[in-house]
C-alpha cells in the first residue's frame, strides 16, 4: 500500500496534465488552475525540507568533525543570518537600501562570481581531455574549437584581416555557430526531449523501480 499510493497520485496528476496540455478547454483548463496550485503547495513544502536538509548535513559534518567541517559552520551562521534579516525587515526586504538588500548584493553576488570562476578551470580542464586528437571526431571538434576560440578574439580578426570578407576568422566562426553547432545542439535536444519523454511514461506507469521502492 505504502508504494501504490504514491504511484496512483503520480499517475492521476501526471495524466491528468498531458490531458490538460493537449486540451486547454473546458472543463480541463480549470483543473489545470487546480494543479497549479497544488504544484507550489508542494515547492513550498519542497524548499522547507530542503532547508532543513541542508542544516542536517551540515550538523552532521560539525558534529562527526569530518573533512572541511569549519565550512559547515559558515553555512549555517549565513543561513540563519539572512533568514533572520529577511524576517526581520518584513515584506521589503529586497527593495533596495535594506540589510538584506545589501548582504544579498554584497556577499552572495561575490561569491556566486567566486563559484563560477572556480567551474571556468573545470570547463578549461573537460575541455583539455576532450579537444586531444585521439581519432578523427575528436579531432575535427578539435579545429571546430580553435576556430571558433580565434574567431571570438581580436587576436583572430587580425590574424585573418588580409582575407577577403567572408573567409575570415569570425565569419568561419559564424558559420560553425550557425549551421553544425545549431543542428548538432537540436540533435541533443532531441534526444533529451525523447529521454525525458520515455522516463516520464515509466514514471507514470509505474515501470521505475527506483521511484516505486523509494531508493
Amino acid at each position: 500500500m505504502r508504494r501504490e499510493v504514491p504511484l496512483a497520485i503520480t499517475a492521476i496528476v501526471g495524466f491528468a496534465l498531458i490531458i490538460v496540455y493537449f486540451i486547454p478547454h473546458p472543463p480541463f483548463n480549470h483543473s489545470r488552475d487546480f494543479f497549479e496550485d497544488l504544484f507550489f503547495i508542494i515547492a513550498a513544502f519542497a524548499i522547507w525540507l530542503g532547508c532543513l536538509n541542508l542544516l542536517k548535513v551540515n550538523a552532521d559534518k560539525v558534529y562527526l568533525k569530518k573533512k572541511g567541517w569549519t565550512f559547515s559552520i559558515v553555512v549555517w551562521f549565513g543561513f540563519f543570518l539572512m533568514v533572520i534579516v529577511g524576517f526581520w525587515e518584513g515584506r521589503g526586504f529586497m527593495n533596495p537600501g535594506t540589510t538584506f538588500y545589501y548582504l544579498y548584493d554584497k556577499l552572495y553576488y561575490p561569491l556566486n562570481a567566486t563559484m563560477f570562476s572556480i567551474l571556468a578551470f573545470f570547463v578549461a580542464s573537460a575541455s583539455y581531455r576532450a579537444f586531444r586528437a585521439r581519432n578523427k571526431e575528436a579531432t575535427i571538434l578539435l579545429i571546430a574549437a580553435l576556430f571558433v576560440m580565434l574567431g571570438r578574439v581580436p587576436f583572430g580578426y587580425y590574424l585573418s584581416s588580409w582575407l577577403p570578407e567572408g573567409w575570415r576568422l569570425g565569419n568561419i566562426t559564424d558559420w560553425i555557430m550557425d549551421f553544425p553547432q545549431t543542428a548538432a545542439q537540436r540533435a541533443i535536444m532531441i534526444g533529451i526531449a525523447l529521454g525525458i519523454v520515455s522516463s516520464s511514461l515509466r514514471v507514470l506507469l509505474g515501470l521505475e523501480r527506483t521511484f516505486a521502492s523509494g531508493e
